[in-house]
């Protein structure tokens, strides 16, 4: 199941950045790239878990902070220097407004 929950405005996240969801699963970090397209991944380098929301957005790439890790914003997929990947979350922008979805746990019985 899924639950899509509002960021904010497109505007809030500045070009070439980031905003961090935090969730009870972990932080998220939100991209918008030059093109005002968004992309979200867990906020955790496959390498060596740096902040991926701190890190360098470069088309639709961002560049891990720590270790100079290339990381595809679509796929999550490590592209330099080594392989890896992160897990990616959906996300639009509907209206100037960014909706992330969050996968919501099974109910019990």
């Amino acid at each position: 199941m899924t639950q899509w929950i509002e960021i904010g405005a497109l505007d809030e996240i500045p070009r070439l950045g980031s905003r961090v969801v935090r969730t009870p699963g972990g932080n998220i970090a939100v991209f918008r790239t030059e093109s005002d397209e968004v992309f979200a991944l867990d906020d955790r380098c496959p390498h060596k878990g740096g902040p991926l929301s701190q890190g360098i957005v470069h088309n639709k790439r961002v560049t891990c902070p720590l270790h100079n890790f290339v990381i595809e914003l679509a796929s999550g997929q490590a592209v330099a220097p080594d392989e890896g990947c992160t897990h990616t979350h959906p996300a639009k922008v509907e209206n100037g407004t960014v909706w992330l979805a969050l996968r919501q746990a099974a109910a019990v019985s």
